[in-house]
């Protein structure tokens, strides 16, 4: 979920899921086949991030995500 309050843009929200959804199809195979929920808490902001389809942007949504991922793999 990637809510109006933390990416203010519809096209940085679209930007972030598609990243979410790439980096999670590289997890697949580590997980068992099953619905997840990710959630933005915090906002990407626009001053840091001043294009949606930034480089930048792209490589600290997979990193967190990657993280994220990652971090659920080792507890499961």
């Amino acid at each position: 979920m990637v809510p109006k309050r933390w990416a203010k843009r519809a096209v940085t929200r679209n930007a972030i899921k598609r990243q979410i959804y790439t980096v999670s199809a590289d997890f697949s195979q580590l997980y068992p086949p099953a619905a997840f929920v990710v959630r933005l808490r915090s906002g990407f902001a626009r001053t840091e991030f001043v294009s949606a389809v930034s480089d930048q942007l792209r490589q600290a949504v997979r990193a967190e995500v990657q993280a994220l991922m990652q971090a659920g793999a080792k507890a499961a």
